[in-house]
């Protein structure tokens, strides 16, 4: 990497990689050109109109609830949260273009580069990236972001934030909470790639570019392909295919006139087939067991974001170290570094898409939880604004997380919160991505078009066999234990069976594995999510505190059940 042009500025001690230098944000597409804005800006946060003041100071990229952020405050919807820093390119920087890039900004913002406006972006999941090349000056520039938040409008996707936090809800994040940087580009780009891989190759498109060299580093060698059309393809004689237990990645150098960019691409296949007459989910051929945890990605520290990108890969690891093949990411896009992390490591991301629209406990809780799980969902959440806005973020999730080979498995609607026209939307997210499992409806309030039946149970006997789909129990568990010293809401505590010893959780949790789940793993159930891998807040049901400094299973026993339920496929 060219140390002219990877350049931080106030970057604070927990963003920091091991060797000093700021964790490069998008692995899929990299570059050596970066430039990191997260630090200290100026900060205020004003009602609607007013003239911002800038009297306080924020850590970027923690949202202003946050500890880490400097702030750790919730302000009212509708706060206009404003952010102001100066910074300078340093010589040699600029090789054509400059792009600004923002990870994620909770819910609607606005952004300003010396005076002038770059642009709007809706939605707080999903990077955004604004060229600021015309408008940059050769010594300070100014740049100015204003973010305002509406999260009880319940329009944009929202997750698991409330205001009236408590339970299965958490502390709503606002404003910007994922890496702002900036990066220089030559006048003709590789502006994305769109990776399609399977049992014999790849094919690399890229957007931006006719032209170019692929060059693919592979276990004989290297390999190099000719770009035409923007597209190459790789053709391999025998591919390594990836799995959770060998995730091996095909790393590949895309050069294109003066633009160079690294990524990678795995092998793989997902198919439904019927073994011994049920229909099961097979990974690469085989019937695989989707080992996994409900992971929603929240940090006491950062909220939405973990102090260091590192945690991201300790959370994979400690999985792993209990013998979990799958994560199932509950309601929130992650920044880029996880997916990575998830595709190095060799972790499976059952992805969910981020719920939007209004929320009824007893409509699509408590009567489902009881067996009324009948509904006809073209008459659900008619609001057309909330319906365009979940389905445009769902056409950029996939775009934006298209290229991870960890994830095997879109989530639509979870739990019938926000759910609509469930048989059109996986006929929309289908056209979309024809090379993974999409389960329409996870809890219930089923549909006629989904690649799975996806059950919660969590207050009866776990009893399942696949009927004319494959079955994932894609909810169970959610077993609370409160560890003295490791709660965050003491005397608050919320799951769904509690216990008060910690031999006693244990023990329950490996008869319930042993007693309902392996019984169902042997009858043709292709996977199941247990709830959680951490604690979050007042819900205690994590195998893992929420601090991540205690851990409440024995890892031995769980990887022992681990591997029962993997034979049990055989």
């Amino acid at each position: 990497m060219k140390q002219d042009r990877f350049v931080t500025l106030d970057t604070p001690e927990t963003g920091l990689a091991g060797n000093g230098a700021p964790v490069y944000p998008r692995p899929q597409l990299r570059r050596d050109s970066f430039f990191s804005l997260d630090g200290i800006w100026n900060f205020s946060a004003e009602p609607r109109g007013a003239k911002p003041d800038f009297d306080k100071r924020i850590r970027v990229p923690f949202p202003p609830e946050s500890a880490l952020s400097g702030i750790h405050h919730v302000y009212p919807d509708g706060t206009e949260l404003c952010y102001h820093r100066k910074f300078e390119l340093p010589d040699g920087f600029c090789r054509g273009r400059v792009l600004l890039h923002i990870g994620a900004a909770d819910q609607v913002a606005k952004v300003w580069l010396n005076g002038h406006f770059l642009g709007k972006h809706k939605g707080g999941y999903l990077p955004f990236t604004f060229d600021v090349t015309e408008h940059l000056h050769a010594g300070k520039n100014a740049l100015f972001i204003r973010v305002t938040d509406e999260l009880d409008k319940h329009i944009l996707p929202w997750g698991k934030q409330k205001h009236e936090r408590g339970g299965m809800w958490y502390t709503p994040v606002s404003g910007i909470w994922q890496t702002v940087w900036l990066e220089s580009v030559p006048e003709t780009y590789v502006k994305a790639l769109d990776i399609k891989a399977d049992a014999e190759g790849a094919s690399v498109r890229a957007e931006g570019v006719d032209e170019g060299m692929l060059l693919v580093t592979t276990p004989e060698g290297m390999t190099c392909v000719k770009m035409r059309g923007g597209v190459a393809r790789v053709a391999l004689d025998t591919p390594r295919l990836w799995s959770p237990e060998d995730p091996y990645l095909y790393r590949f150098k895309l050069i294109c006139g003066e633009d160079t960019v690294e990524s990678y691409f795995a092998c793989r296949t997902l198919s439904v087939g019927k073994v011994k007459g049920v229909p099961r989910l097979l990974l690469n051929g085989k019937p695989y067991f989707f080992h996994g945890l409900l992971d929603q990605g929240y940090f006491p520290d950062g909220i939405f974001t973990p102090a260091h990108p590192c945690r991201y890969e300790k959370d994979i690891l400690f999985a792993k170290s209990l013998g979990f093949n799958t994560l199932r990411k509950h309601i929130k896009i992650e920044p880029e570094q996880f997916y990575y992390d998830c595709d190095r490591l060799g972790m499976v991301v059952f992805q969910d898409m981020v719920n939007n629209g209004h929320y009824s406990f007893l409509r699509d809780t408590a009567l489902p939880t009881v067996g009324l799980k009948k509904r006809n969902d073209k008459k659900l959440h008619r609001d057309p604004a909330a319906r365009e806005a979940f389905l445009t973020a769902m056409e950029e999730s996939v775009r934006h997380l298209g290229n991870h080979p960890c994830i095997c498995y879109w989530t639509i609607f979870n739990e019938g919160w926000g759910q609509f026209d469930g048989d059109a939307v996986y006929r929309q997210l289908r056209a979309l991505d024809d090379t993974r499992f999409i389960d329409t409806a996870s809890g219930w309030f089923e549909t006629k078009e989904s690649d799975v039946e996806s059950p919660h149970i969590y207050f009866k006997p776990i009893k399942c066999r696949p009927d004319k789909k494959p079955l994932v129990l894609s909810e169970f568990g959610g077993y609370s234990l409160a560890i003295d010293g490791h709660e965050t809401c003491p005397g608050k505590a919320y799951g769904y069976r509690s216990f008060k010893d910690e031999n006693a959780f244990c023990e329950a949790l490996e008869e319930l594995y042993r007693k309902e789940i392996l019984p169902a793993a042997r009858a043709g159930l292709s996977g199941a999510i247990y709830t959680q891998i951490t604690d979050v807040e007042e819900e205690i049901n994590g195998l893992l505190t929420y601090d991540r400094k205690h851990v409440k299973v024995d890892p031995a026993n769980m990887q022992i059940i681990a591997k029962e339920l993997m034979n049990a496929q055989k």
